[in-house]
């Protein structure tokens, strides 16, 4: 018998379930269970009362008509990657779409299919083949569904935009069971709220984007100065950064410099402030906008150099490894005000723990071509995204990381632009930030697309939009 927090499943009904699955059918008792459910955030512990590893579209209607017929809670793996742990239910069913990780390419129309399950990684290896890519994060095991539908930005997104901007169609598996293939031609609402409002409408099986010309080499790398020179080195890269070209994007950080074999080992241990850049255009511009960049302190380590794009990409992930316990805070920034400069320098200097840092990623460009109200995604006026993202090793060191994270956050509060990126919030970020995070103008239409396709509130387990009906 499998208990969970409302109901008893017998096993017959489980059984019947198994059957109606191509994937596997995972419960508490069975081999992999515990593998299955562990997530990149190790803070979140929650264990489902079943996990159905789906296999297709098929599988995914099965497991939602399971759940709405026996009411049980629902949550959806796509990557596992979001710091809310959203993928995890507590005596519910959890959706797995690991499996579901194809991805084919149409070179001629540039354009992509993907499954909900894929990683960035994925997308990036088959479409570098053909010198693709669409706007993706900056960590190669981030899930492609979650980032999509919570908006997306990364090294492209000051060329091309957001990657929802970039979406072209999906298809979606909603709250009564049906799959609907939507974009601006069908279901337009639907399409509209799943650039940005996260995944409150449905599971994603599969998302359509459009490419472009990237790589295969780019400019690109990290470069870091003496902490003692943050002030002058982030005051030099905000001027510069108001007229750089739009094929540069850059993430200004502080932090520790960890023992990396890359970086010189006089600066281990050591805070630092640095720049990870990248530049999408001719090396020859690359080289020429990044000048400026090494002309800002006096570098420690330059490992801004010409490199394959799929090796960028994959660059960070090994400061985010799955295991360690993540606890983010988020806000938009108009700009990089002496303010928030000094705020920041002022709370690195009383970091917590070697694995955490403070980024600003730099946004504007094509993200603000597109209009506020053309996607779910509203916040298109900041000039930077905050990133206060906080990780350590021993869980039970949780509370003096958190207050640390919590405290700057409050103090950059006085120069916010109102809200953060939802795909940065938290598992204690309320309604009303997931409202901030949205734009005020666009929460109440999305409102009105959760009462048509999710009136009941069945897929709750995100940055949650509650329905009015």
């Amino acid at each position: 018998m499998t208990a969970t927090g409302m109901i008893t499943l017998n096993e017959t009904t489980v059984a019947t379930l198994r059957s109606n699955l191509r994937g596997d059918l995972l419960t508490p008792e069975d081999a992999g269970y515990d593998e299955t459910r562990r997530i990149w955030n190790a803070m979140i512990d929650r264990r489902p009362a079943l996990i159905a590893r789906c296999t297709g579209a098929v599988d995914v209607i099965e497991a939602v008509n399971f759940a709405r017929a026996h009411d049980l809670p629902v949550s959806i793996r796509g990557g596992g990657h979001n710091v809310a742990g959203y993928a995890l239910c507590d005596g519910g069913l959890m959706i797995d779409l690991a499996r579901m990780n194809g991805v084919w390419v149409d070179p001629q129309r540039r354009t992509a299919r993907v499954q909900g399950g894929a990683l960035w990684g994925d997308v990036d290896r088959e479409t570098q083949l053909f010198g693709l890519a669409t706007p993706g994060g900056v960590v190669s095991h981030t899930g492609v569904a979650g980032l999509t539908l919570g908006g997306g930005f990364g090294y492209l997104s000051r060329q091309y935009g957001l990657t929802c901007d970039n979406l072209l169609s999906a298809d979606i598996v909603t709250a009564d069971g049906r799959l609907i293939h939507t974009s601006a031609e069908e279901h337009p609402e639907l399409f509209w709220a799943i650039q940005g409002g996260g995944g409150n409408f449905g599971v994603v099986t599969s998302f359509e984007f459009q490419l472009h010309s990237v790589g295969p080499m780019v400019t690109a790398g990290l470069i870091f100065f003496p902490f003692d020179q943050a002030r002058t080195v982030l005051q030099g890269f905000r001027d510069y950064a108001a007229t750089a070209p739009r094929e540069l994007f850059c993430i200004p950080l502080l932090r520790i410099a960890p023992p990396a074999p890359f970086l010189p080992s006089s600066i281990h241990g050591k805070r630092v402030v640095g720049i990870v850049a990248c530049h999408i255009g001719a090396l020859a511009d690359g080289e020429a906008a990044v000048r400026p960049l090494r002309t800002l302190g006096d570098a420690v380590v330059d490992l801004i150099v010409p490199k394959p794009y799929v090796v960028h990409q994959a660059m960070l992930d090994a400061t985010q490894p799955h295991g360690r316990c993540y606890y983010w805070k988020s806000e938009y920034l108009p700009d990089l005000s002496d303010g928030v400069i000094d705020t920041a320098i002022e709370h690195a200097e009383q970091l917590t723990s070697p694995f955490s840092l403070i980024g600003f990623f730099q946004l504007g460009g094509a993200i603000r071509d597109v209009a506020a109200q053309a996607a779910a995604y509203g916040r298109r006026d900041a000039g930077y995204a905050l990133n206060i993202a906080c990780s350590w090793q021993d869980p039970h060191e949780a509370d003096k990381h958190i207050a640390w994270t919590r405290q700057l956050w409050r103090a950059m509060q006085p120069y916010s632009t109102g809200g953060g990126y939802i795909n940065f919030l938290s598992q204690d970020d309320d309604n009303t930030r997931v409202q901030g995070a949205l734009g005020g103008p666009n929460y109440a239409r999305l409102v009105a697309v959760k009462n048509q396709y999710d009136p009941t509130n069945f897929f709750h387990m995100n940055q949650n939009i509650k329905p009015t009906v």
